[in-house]
């Protein structure tokens, strides 16, 4: 696995570097690995494929084999098979919507980069309990949206988050100003219209604006 030993300060450092992160959902396996190569040649390498479908795991060992430059790893991990496949595979990390004790568990016994799914406090502190500081605030704008992330910086001064669900191009910048943002995941960076019809030269046209943007 190229992850951590403990799940915690390689998914750190992974979220801090990739800053934004596409959440990609394949429904045509031959797309996986251009549209990975197209994000990768827009200056975005960290890839979320979630297992939505029936070829997220397949596409997520495609990219794995074939896009070197990319940082591919589960989204929508909810069991610990989901989380054996990383393990199989050799992804670098993984992210769940949610944070079961048994999810939580398996993660910490496999040694993965993973990053449990928290929308309360509650969650947040079950988290903390088994030592994982960097969480996924899922679904974030349905959730409370950035004044939710905000007042969480109180209670939970140390605890980083990568916000995910209902966020767009236009308020990815706000969203990472704050300090306990270290990234954004969204699924806007590949609009389904353009990955049917291979358009690949909007997405890295896309991918390279929305970092320029962030930089």
């Amino acid at each position: 696995m190229s992850g951590s030993t403990t799940g915690l300060s390689g998914a750190l450092a992974l979220l801090r570097s990739a800053k934004l992160i596409p959440v990609l959902t394949i429904t045509d396996l031959t797309h996986a690995v251009p549209l990975a190569k197209a994000l990768v040649a827009g200056g975005v390498r960290t890839l979320e494929i979630t297992l939505r479908t029936a070829f997220g795991a397949q596409a997520a060992a495609a990219v794995r084999a074939e896009v070197p430059d990319a940082m591919v790893g589960l989204g929508t991990v909810l069991t610990a098979h989901d989380l054996a496949i990383c393990k199989e595979h050799d992804l670098h990390f993984a992210f769940s919507p949610g944070a079961s004790p048994a999810l939580l568990d398996a993660a910490e016994k496999m040694g993965i980069d993973f990053v449990p799914g928290i929308q309360t406090a509650s969650e947040i502190m079950a988290c903390l309990e088994r030592g994982f500081d960097v969480m996924k605030f899922f679904p974030a704008v349905p959730a409370g949206g950035i004044a939710a992330v905000k007042a969480l910086a109180g209670p939970f001064p140390h605890v980083r988050f990568c916000p995910t669900g209902g966020i767009n191009e236009a308020d990815t910048a706000a969203w990472l100003k704050l300090p306990n943002v270290v990234a954004v995941g969204g699924s806007w960076l590949a609009p389904p219209d353009e990955v049917e019809r291979g358009d690949w030269a909007a997405i890295t046209a896309r991918a390279s604006r929305a970092m320029a943007a962030l930089a």
